[in-house]
């Protein structure tokens, strides 16, 4: 996927949040620590440092939510952080239900919190850190997904 393809899916995906623009997934993909994984209408960017990885952020384009794309993106770069990490992180707005049950499904657990972390048009939301530790509850088969 492009830059801009990218950028695309994610203001489509993140309408409550400030979508990052072509020019930042350019940026991050300059970074030889930073990933992406890719699947038809998703993708999910993330980032290794030493035993550690973050996924710095997964979307799915509105249309082809609930079909399983955003599972298949987590399967994937764990699948591929687990050959070199032992813990990966994440973080989530607490008004993200999806987000949230997708998550916990992978077997990430809340750590920590932050409160009002994240605007919105009526208030705003916590910031949820989550966390899953070695051996991560994926396939350990890596399935598609390219560098940016």
């Amino acid at each position: 996927m492009t830059a801009d393809e990218l950028a695309a899916i994610h203001a489509a995906a993140f309408v409550q949040d400030r979508p990052w623009t072509a020019q930042e997934f350019r940026d991050l993909a300059a970074n030889p620590l930073v990933h992406l994984e890719t699947v038809q209408h998703g993708f999910a960017l993330w980032r290794a440092v030493a035993d550690e990885a973050e996924l710095l952020t997964i979307a799915v384009a509105p249309e082809a939510q609930g079909r399983g794309y955003g599972a298949a993106l987590m399967t994937a770069w764990m699948a591929k952080a687990a050959r070199t990490c032992n813990r990966a992180f994440l973080e989530v707005a607490s008004d993200n239900a999806r987000a949230l049950r997708l998550y916990t499904s992978q077997g990430f657990e809340i750590v920590a919190k932050r409160k009002a972390y994240y605007r919105r048009p009526k208030g705003q939301a916590d910031a949820l850190v989550m966390e899953a530790r070695a051996p991560f509850s994926v396939s350990r088969k890596s399935s598609g997904g390219s560098r940016p």
